[in-house]
């Protein structure tokens, strides 16, 4: 990109001290884009000269070119794919910040199972299932889990979006069947399956972390951002209103009292998750 401004003159400074026998030299300042500017000399003492001449000259000095983008992105011409199956897409995105993400969607193998977007979505939708039995019949808490799991499930979908934008490859596995019983002796359903909601988000939170980990020691700052602004605090927010919901059902107990907060669950609409 060439830079143009009307004609100007252009100045050079000279100097040399009394005992100085070397000829003045010529500092070159700036120019226009139609000038060349030519320095005179002139033989005085110590001391600072400023002369300067216009002539036309049509050719760019040096100094005139701040950006030549044909010469800078032929380098990144040479790192555009030419095979099919690879993206075009794709840009400053590390295998291991895909790797990553796909964790996320999925879940991550290792000594134990480790579970994420879609599998935390497909436990809710079983107790979703759970809940909303006839001999059950909890509707508030079938709501609550019916809802948290689509959120679960566009979680997955918004990372599987991201995934494909950064011209990674989204890579799905099978998932392990959840429970269908959430029953249990000394908690009860309600209680116990809401303990296991909160863990199911604690788990998910660093799953998170991890996944912002491994965007910050990759240095790709925009998947930073895509975690922080779209998951980080949302995922705060959920375990702390599981969090509520788990003191409240410890403190009713799981009889009577748990028809209660189901009411209240109910009443309140769709939580924020």
């Amino acid at each position: 990109m060439l830079l143009s401004s009307s004609p100007a003159r252009c100045i050079s400074t000279l100097e040399r001290g009394s005992h100085d026998s070397r000829p003045p030299s010529s500092i070159f300042l700036c120019s226009n884009g139609a000038a060349a500017v030519r320095f005179g000399r002139r033989n005085v003492g110590g001391g600072l000269v400023i002369n300067s001449s216009k002539e036309a000259n049509n050719r760019p000095t040096a100094l005139d070119v701040v950006f030549e983008p044909f010469e800078e992105v032929k380098k990144e011409l040479l790192l555009v794919p030419s095979v099919p199956q690879a993206s075009i897409a794709r840009h400053k995105y590390s295998d291991r910040s895909e790797a990553a993400v796909n964790e996320q969607i999925k879940y991550l193998p290792g000594p134990h199972t480790l579970i994420v977007e879609y599998n935390v979505s497909y436990i809710y939708h079983a107790m979703y299932a759970y809940f909303d039995r006839d001999n059950v019949a909890l509707k508030g808490l079938a709501k609550f889990f019916k809802h948290s799991s689509e959120e679960e499930r566009q979680h997955a979908e918004k990372l599987m979006e991201y995934q494909n934008k950064r011209g990674g490859k989204v890579k799905l596995q099978s998932m392990l069947m959840p429970l269908s019983e959430f029953d249990h002796l000394e908690k009860g359903d309600a209680l116990y399956a809401m303990e296991l909601a909160l863990s199911l988000e604690k788990l998910t939170n660093e799953k998170l972390l991890n996944l912002r980990r491994v965007a910050d020691e990759n240095n790709d700052v925009q998947l930073t951002d895509f975690v922080e602004s779209e998951f980080l605090t949302e995922q705060v927010d959920a375990i702390k209103k599981i969090s509520e919901y788990v003191s409240e059902l410890r403190r009713v107990g799981k009889r009577h009292g748990v028809w209660h907060f189901d009411q209240n669950l109910l009443a309140d609409g769709v939580p924020a998750q």
